[in-house]
C-alpha cells in the first residue's frame, strides 16, 4: 500500500513534536513538517503535516489543518484533516469539519457541518525565512 520510501517519510515527520504547553499562549499561527502538541492556548492557525492532537484544556482560535487529529479542547474554527480525526469527550467545536473518517466519542460536541470521505491531500507548509534566506544567498 505504501512504498517503503513514504513509510520512511511518514516514519520522520512523526518524531518531531512541537508542544506549546498548559501555561502558554501563543498569538499567531503555528506551522510544522511534524506533529503539534496543544495544551495552552492558540490564537490563530495550526497546521501539522503529521499530527495535531489537544489536550482537555487546551483552546484553539483558529482553523486547523492536519493529516491525522486528536482533539479533546476547544476549537473555534474550521478543522480540516486528511486522514482520521477523532473527538474525545471534553471535546467542543465550533466550526465545519473535512475529514476522510470521524470518530466522535459520547460526549464529544461540534456545532458545525461535517463533511467526511474526502480525498487526502498534500498539506502545504511554508519554508522558514531563515531557509529562504539562505537559500536565496546561495542562488538557488
Amino acid at each position: 500500500m505504501f512504498s517503503k520510501e513514504e513509510k520512511k517519510n511518514n516514519q520522520e515527520l512523526s518524531n518531531i513534536s512541537n508542544i506549546i504547553g498548559r501555561e502558554t499562549i501563543l498569538e499567531g499561527s503555528i506551522e510544522s513538517i511534524g506533529n503539534i502538541r496543544v495544551e495552552g492556548k492558540v490564537h490563530g492557525d495550526t497546521k501539522a503535516k503529521a499530527k495535531f492532537v489537544m489536550g482537555s484544556e487546551a483552546f484553539v482560535d483558529g482553523n486547523v489543518v492536519a493529516r491525522n487529529g486528536e482533539v479533546a479542547g476547544r476549537i473555534n474554527g474550521n478543522i480540516t484533516i486528511s486522514e482520521l480525526l477523532i473527538l474525545k469527550p471534553s471535546a467542543v467545536i465550533n466550526g465545519d469539519i473535512l475529514t476522510n473518517k470521524l470518530v466522535v466519542e459520547p460526549g464529544a460536541t461540534f456545532n458545525g457541518g461535517c463533511k467526511m470521505g474526502h480525498l487526502a491531500k498534500e498539506i502545504d507548509i511554508a519554508e522558514p525565512e531563515t531557509q529562504r534566506s539562505q537559500q536565496i544567498a546561495q542562488g538557488a
